[in-house]
């Protein structure tokens, strides 16, 4: 899943350590080969918009809950626009 790389990102910038950077490196080999799996049925296109997405997402929702980002209204509207966008582009292709 995307979001364990970014989740490795932060962690690697508060404390460089051995387990942070198994996860900064773990979660990315783990979402290519997820993205990878998805192009084998999938447009490339609608692969790397979905797969951009739910990181997008994904990032932001760990960001409020984890690690204290903004909770704003305009921001959850935001990432709400994104989620609406990649599932009409999917419904599209």
């Amino acid at each position: 899943m995307k979001p364990d790389g970014v989740i490795g990102i932060k962690r690697v910038a508060k404390n460089n350590n051995w387990t942070n950077n198994i996860i900064l490196i773990g979660g990315f080999i783990i979402s290519f080969q997820l993205l990878v799996s998805a192009m084998e049925t999938i447009t490339l296109a609608t692969a790397y918009a979905v797969w951009t997405g739910i990181g997008t997402v994904g990032a932001a929702i760990v960001g409020m809950m984890f690690f204290k980002e903004s909770t704003s209204c305009i921001r959850i509207s935001c990432i709400l626009g994104i989620i609406f966008a990649v599932v009409g582009l999917k419904l599209v292709s």
